[in-house]
């Protein structure tokens, strides 16, 4: 058994004072560096009596001494057992071996396994971990003015992973070979303890720096299991765990200082209070004597206020999409209990659901691997997202502000704990609903902190006191950001929401808590305008009827119809269109169809028929005879437009193959006739390519004239409706408002089927203007459009 007492021999000694004299310290200073209240046991080392033992590797560490080289060795006897404590001649290899095999099993269970909120059963690491990457500049730190970070379109930031802009990643073992002492920062569910439990187990089975010894340690327990014993060192704790595993503490000592350990240190930000500022003053201790290992701490990244000296501070980044395919991967094999074959096939169709436009805001949710875990569940029982996303978004918060420190059993600071989950929640939506409102993405902290102490105010328990409020908010705005992530320190005194879809969706939240008529007819006003579509999504969800909101979205859609005369004839051709051709589909999903034909082709919108298809699926077989005759002219005449007299002899072929329309035309005999003499006034490519150029140059424009008239006389289709720029917008613009109709339709639950039905019906749909009649007009567009 180790003595409780070391003494120094003459040899080390000698050793000491050397050491001593180059420092140039006086015994007192000494004795202060220790942390000893007298200078008498420095007095007794450099005498050789006996001291603590503590005490005795304290003082040799601080003079950079090998304790084991100053300490008189134990005399030897035939009643007392050898033990093997002369680590000056002992391979320190050798022994870093031994005590990495007899710590082998802890680090295995204390590291091996991941344990996740909503999964009974705990999940090997090796099964699910993916590496990080990590910045090396900490995004709050940069020196930035709001109008540059504003500089950045959404689609550039990807709806604002601004880690990601400008910063350059490099991969979490690499940073770790890079620094030897390093602060890990990160956002709560960032990945920062799964970071360090992997690095221990890589350690652990050899895999990186095999030669080390791993030490993991959660600050959280460190403090609570010493809060009742000041006097127990870092090294004292790190001794408890290693004694029962038969190793002594001078072996512990030894590895610890020729620097052979990995020292993992998790969760800074989990001790409070008292507790905090005794585990920082200890690490402070350890670090000062063990520099010469590796050591990792990790901390929420807006809890970090402490620096440790030589430490290189870096922050964790968000996932990237290969990343995400990554743990998708891994997640529907090892969680989800599939077969590899079943899980490949459900982790690609997870991936490719979450690229599609409508659920960018999902794969926004998906960079952070706590939301991503939450979003593999949802995903894994519908193999789809659901339509209605407030549940989803609603279980993502209450990870953020409940579960997740909840499962760790953390509390934390008493002014914010002192609000209710519901004052907190209403504190988010208005800061949420006021910078979305006023088109703040961006906002300064001191901003930030007026409007706090503005709802701190209003609060029952709330204070008058300006000093109060100041100090009150501060501490509110810094607890939401260090326990929540919610709100998030982008650059130096700039703020905002950590993602866009959480402040889309407490808007929604706040423009519901005070719905009413007015309300709502303002909230409408804003249904032209792109970054609303989201929040009036997740309104019609949150409403507990949905329908006085729909019908004020249907009347701002009917008004757009209005904006422009030639806009309210194109639709009056879409509504008599659709009438007069005879088809089983939904009225809508035909309207639709042909809005879009009529469209140039070259226009973005004129590419796609989704719309049409998700009124009506049937529209993705085969088309009944008028609309696929009328999508085939409509196809002829947009590859003639887009033929040059340069290339009209490598096209001649498409062009012939776009005019075969005869399997449309047995019914239209006279249709068929006129198209065919359309088709022979064509130059044969037997003449040349020269003759056939020279055709196209000569004919070419008049040629697809009669096209189009053709088109327009016999079928009313082809018009050239030559809208301008603005009138394009308004186009566009009425578009977009029916397709959010359509959506919010779809994603409501909480509608009567009479309304939905009304809607679906009137979808692009524009009142008759009292001249159906005069057919003279009707189709004759060609006069005042063509």
């Amino acid at each position: 058994m180790a003595k409780r007492s070391l003494q120094a021999s003459d040899e080390g000694i000698r050793k000491a004072k050397q050491a001593f004299k180059r420092k140039g310290w006086t015994q007192e200073y000494l004795a202060a560096e220790v942390g000893l209240e007298t200078r008498q046991p420095i007095w007794k080392f450099f005498t050789g009596k006996p001291i603590d033992r503590h005490a005795f590797n304290d003082i040799c560490f601080i003079l950079e001494l090998d304790p084991s080289e100053i300490a008189q060795k134990p005399a030897v006897d035939g009643s007392t057992p050898l033990e093997i404590s002369t680590y000056r001649t002992l391979d320190i290899d050798a022994l870093v071996q031994k005590l990495r095999f007899a710590h082998y099993d802890k680090i295995q269970a204390q590291c091996g396994t991941l344990h996740l909120l909503d999964i009974a059963r705990p999940i090997s690491l090796s099964d699910l971990y993916v590496d990080v990457n990590i910045l090396e500049d900490i995004t709050s730190q940069r020196w930035l003015e709001i109008s540059e970070l504003e500089k950045f379109q959404l689609h550039e930031i990807e709806r604002f992973g601004l880690g990601k802009v400008t910063q350059k990643r490099i991969w979490g073992i690499d940073a770790v070979s890079k620094y030897s002492q390093m602060m890990v920062l990160g956002k709560p569910g960032s990945g920062k303890t799964t970071f360090l439990q992997s690095l221990a187990i890589s350690c652990n089975q050899g895999a990186f720096q095999p030669d080390c010894l791993p030490i993991f340690i959660s600050l959280k327990n460190f403090g609570e299991d010493t809060r009742f014993r000041p006097q127990i060192s870092l090294l004292d704790y790190l001794y408890e765990g290693f004694n029962i595993l038969d190793i002594s503490e001078q072996e512990l000592i030894s590895v610890l200082a020729h620097g052979k350990a990995i020292i993992l240190l998790d969760g800074l930000d989990e001790t409070i209070g008292e507790d905090s500022d005794k585990v920082i003053q200890k690490l402070n201790n350890f670090i000062d004597k063990f520099y010469r290992n590796k050591i990792i701490i990790t901390c929420r990244i807006a809890a970090q206020h402490r620096k440790f000296q030589g430490f290189t501070e870096v922050e964790i980044a968000d996932f990237t999409k290969p990343q995400i395919a990554a743990f998708s991967q891994k997640w529907f094999l090892a969680v989800a209990n599939n077969l590899p074959v079943n899980a490949t096939a459900l982790a690609n169709k997870f991936m490719q659901k979450l690229e599609l436009a409508e659920n960018r805001q999902i794969l926004e949710l998906a960079t952070t691997p706590i939301l991503l875990n939450l979003t593999c569940l949802v995903f894994q029982f519908l193999e789809d997202f659901p339509a209605n996303r407030v549940e989803l978004y609603k279980q993502g918060l209450d990870l953020l502000l409940v579960r997740w420190d909840e499962a760790r059993g953390i509390k934390r600071d008493q002014v914010y704990r002192d609000l209710s989950l519901l004052q907190k929640i209403k504190l988010l939506s208005r800061l949420a609903a006021i910078t979305f409102l006023q088109g703040n993405y961006f906002i300064s902290e001191i901003k930030m902190r007026q409007m706090i102490a503005d709802y701190l105010r209003q609060l029952p328990q709330g204070t008058t006191d300006t000093d109060a409020l100041e100090i009150e908010s501060e501490v509110v705005l810094k607890a939401i950001e260090a326990q929540h992530g919610l709100l998030i320190e982008r650059a130096r005194g700039i703020y905002s929401f950590s993602h866009l879809t959480f402040q889309e969706y407490f808007t929604a939240r706040e423009i519901i808590a005070h719905a009413n008529n007015q309300t709502l007819s303002e909230f409408v006003n804003h249904l032209h305008e792109k970054r609303w579509r989201e929040v009036f999504l997740l309104s019609v969800g949150m409403l507990k009827s949905a329908d006085e909101l729909l019908h004020l979205i249907k009347q701002k859609v009917d008004s757009f119809a209005v904006a422009s005369t030639k806009l309210w004839d194109f639709l009056n051709w879409v509504r008599r269109k659709s009438l007069a051709v005879e088809t089983p589909y939904h009225p809508a999903s035909v309207r639709a169809f042909y809005f879009i034909i009529a469209l140039p082709p070259e226009e973005p919108l004129a590419r796609s028929q989704n719309l049409a298809i998700s009124l009506d699926n049937r529209l993705a077989g085969n088309l009944t005879v008028d609309l696929a005759l009328d999508l085939a002219f409509t196809h002829a005449l947009g590859v003639s437009l887009a033929i040059t007299a340069d290339i009209f002899f490598q096209r001649f072929s498409a062009i012939c193959l776009a005019l075969d329309l005869d399997h449309l035309l047995g019914k239209e005999p006279s249709l068929q006739k006129s198209l065919q003499d359309l088709k022979n006034q064509l130059p044969s490519p037997n003449q040349g390519r020269q003759v056939v150029k020279s055709w196209w140059q000569a004919n070419g424009q008049a040629w697809i004239e009669d096209l189009r008239s053709l088109m327009m006389r016999d079928r009313q289709i082809g018009y050239d409706w030559q809208f301008n720029p603005e009138e394009w917008q308004y186009l566009q613009q009425y578009w977009d408002a029916n397709k959010l109709l359509l959506d919010c339709l779809n994603s409501a639950t909480n509608v009567t089927p009479s309304l939905r039905d009304s809607i679906e019906k009137s979808l692009f749909l524009v009142e008759a203007d009292g001249k159906d009649d005069a057919q003279n007009r009707t189709w004759g567009y060609n006069e005042t459009i063509a």
